[in-house]
């Protein structure tokens, strides 16, 4: 989560292996829970990335955000946890200008500033 560091988030890792999520991020006094997960997969001119855990697809709400980072292109979507709830994987097109969750892209001050269901 180095790339979380660099846009001045405060990253933190839930000791120990309970925690359904991977890490929180903290800035300005409010943390926000990271699901973290990456592909190099391709599939149809784009990538595909499973967001399942190891019950099948995330269900209710034990992260607010899923970071997930395409190698091959070293990015990062930061995606709001219900825009992927339910769902086995989620396909991203960093090439395209308008894809699915290309408003996602490198979108790094949201999770900090946006309540999950909430608007801006």
């Amino acid at each position: 989560m180095t790339r979380a560091a660099e846009q001045g988030l405060r990253v933190s890792k839930p000791w120990g292996e309970t925690a359904r999520y991977d890490f929180a991020v903290e800035q300005g006094g409010r943390f926000v829970r990271v699901q973290v997960k990456s592909t190099m997969f391709v599939d149809r001119g784009g990538y595909s990335c499973s967001v399942r855990g190891s019950r099948g697809p995330y269900h209710g709400n034990d992260f607010e955000f899923l970071a997930v980072y395409v190698i091959p292109e070293d990015v990062w979507y930061i995606i709001p946890a219900q825009k992927c709830r339910g769902q086995g994987s989620v396909a991203l097109y960093p090439r395209l200008k308008r894809s699915k969750y290309g408003q996602y892209k490198e979108a790094w001050a949201p999770a900090t500033r946006r309540r999950p269901g909430g608007e801006d």
